[in-house]
Parts: structure tokens; sequence; C-alpha cells
């Protein structure tokens, strides 16, 4: 093991211009586990119901994804359902069932206190920064927010934010957070925050990175069919910490290394746009990523 990943294990249920699926494997957790399995070992910490199907937990297990901290308690799974707009920019809403997610207290097994790789997804900033606690022996940390989490938790977010090495995160929640409209001013000063490493993702216009040796940005991969955005964000994650994990590198990382794992995050999001939920992940091969990964540099080559 390498990487711990802590956050949601759930059920959706989406409606996309593409089709309906009314109970699908989703989670932060579940994504960012299948997407940074394809790099480094990879273990998660969760919590399920009763009704978490054997055949979701055999698909995490064939990716080699430890299962020790994924809890099982009375009652239903976390469900989120919602529909997406023709363009698939936007989402509503139609139901958040929390069930055993509402309480969730992160329960780290002893092996996972001593690894070197820590992704936070997305969940209350108290409890990640009680899991980031338990573990002292970490090379890199970070994770994800919320709108949510930055309006009505402040205060809670703003020292959890300090322990963190690298935070993901889309524009609207950079401007949030910052209070800066402007995306450069907004980063900088959201590094002065604690998170030296920040990667602010752009949906469809790619995603951009900033650290100390300064910013470098990616496109969105233009794909042929797209079906299902759910995930994508979190895919996005699990590519980028599960390379830097699988070249053993800490907040220093050079340069090109913090590059490359924004250019994987985004083939790992990309990848998981193909198909509803986790479909994608029941086929995909590392050929299929190395391949794409050598399209990113072909299109931003010049």
């Amino acid at each position: 093991m390498s990487l711990v990943i802590v956050g949601s294990v759930a059920y959706d249920g989406v409606t996309t211009p593409a089709g309906k699926v009314d109970r699908m494997l989703g989670g932060a957790c579940t994504y960012i586990a299948l997407s940074a399995s394809y790099f480094t070992p990879a273990s998660i910490v969760g919590v399920v119901g009763e009704d978490f199907a054997q055949q979701d937990v055999d698909l995490l297990a064939s990716r080699g994804i430890g299962l020790e901290g994924l809890e099982r308690v009375p009652g239903k799974t976390f469900f989120w359902a919602g529909v997406y707009s023709a363009d698939m920019n936007d989402r509503e809403t139609l139901a958040t069932d929390l069930n055993v997610f509402a309480t969730f207290d992160p329960k780290l097994p002893a092996a996972y206190k001593e690894q070197p790789y820590l992704m936070l997804g997305n969940i209350q900033p108290a409890l990640q920064r009680s899991v980031r606690e338990q573990m002292p022996s970490l090379r890199l940390v970070g994770g994800d927010t919320m709108n949510f989490w930055i309006n009505d938790f402040r205060s809670e977010l703003l020292e959890t934010l300090k322990g963190w090495n690298f935070l993901l995160i889309n524009d609207s929640e950079a401007k949030l957070l910052s209070g800066e409209s402007n995306l450069k001013k907004a980063a900088a000063r959201i590094r002065e925050l604690g998170p030296k490493i920040l990667v602010i993702k752009r949906g469809e216009f790619g995603a951009t990175l900033f650290h100390d040796g300064g910013y470098f940005s990616v496109p969105g991969y233009l794909l042929d069919s797209l079906k299902d955005p759910t995930g994508a964000g979190d895919c996005f994650a699990g590519g980028f910490i599960g390379y830097l994990a699988s070249r053993g590198v800490d907040v220093n990382a050079p340069a090109g290394e913090l590059a490359r794992a924004v250019v994987y995050g985004s083939v790992m999001g990309s990848f998981c746009c193909e198909e509803f939920g986790v479909d994608r992940f029941r086929t995909l091969t590392r050929d299929d990523i190395e391949a794409r990964f050598q399209e990113f540099q072909k299109l931003t080559a010049f």
C-alpha cells in the first residue's frame, strides 16, 4: 500500500442527454481509488450500508484496492440523484440521501496510518483534519472541498488547509475561497493558506496547476462521445495523486512531475466521461491510458 483515500462510497442515479441509469456505483472515494489504482497501490476508508452489492466490492477488489477500511454498517448506502443539462456543464440535484454516510467517522486500520500518501475526498473539514493527524509519515497530503464547506465551515476549513500540501478545486470554488475573481490572484491567495500545490479544474476547458515554479495549463480532451461527467473531477484527482505516489515524490516534486500528474489526471477524467458511472474502468487498460497521454503531448506541442 502507498495511497490512502478517504471519502464517500455511494450509489448514484443519473440522467444525461445520453440516457438514464437509476442506480450505479459512485462516490468520490470510489472514483479516486479506481483511477489511482492504475498507477499505485490504493486503499480506501469509507462506509456503506447493508445494501452495498457484492459485485461492487468485487469490482474494487479486482483493481487491487485495499478494502480493510471499508466499513459496513446497518442501514442504506449514501445515494445521490441528478439530471444534467443539455451541454452537461450544469446539473440539478434531485436527491441527496446521506443515509449511513451522515454519521461517517473515518476509522483507519493500523497499517494505513504509516502510509506516505493521503487523498482526502470531499467530506467535513474536521474529519479531514482528524485523518491527517493520524498519519505521521506522510510525504504528500491534500484533497478536495466544495462550496458548502467554504461557506458554512470556513474557519474549520482554513485550519484544515494549513496541514495540506495540495488542493484540487474548480474555478468557482477557487474564487469563493480566495475572494478573488481573477484566477491567478485567487491561486496566490489560496497557496498562502497552506497548500503549495494547487490545481484549479475548469471542466471542459482543462485545468491549471500553480506551484512554486509558476503555473502550467492543460486543455480539456475533446471526446467523440460524452455519456456521463459524474466523477470526472474525482478521477482527475485519482490520476494526479496516483501518478505522484508512483513516483515517490513529496511537496518539492519537480515541475515536470507535477505537470505530468496534471496530464494523467486529465486523461483519467476524460475516460470517466465515456461511460456511465464507473463502467469505463471495467475495460480500461494502462495501454489505453498511455496512448491518451501521448495524444495530450501531441495536441499541446508546438
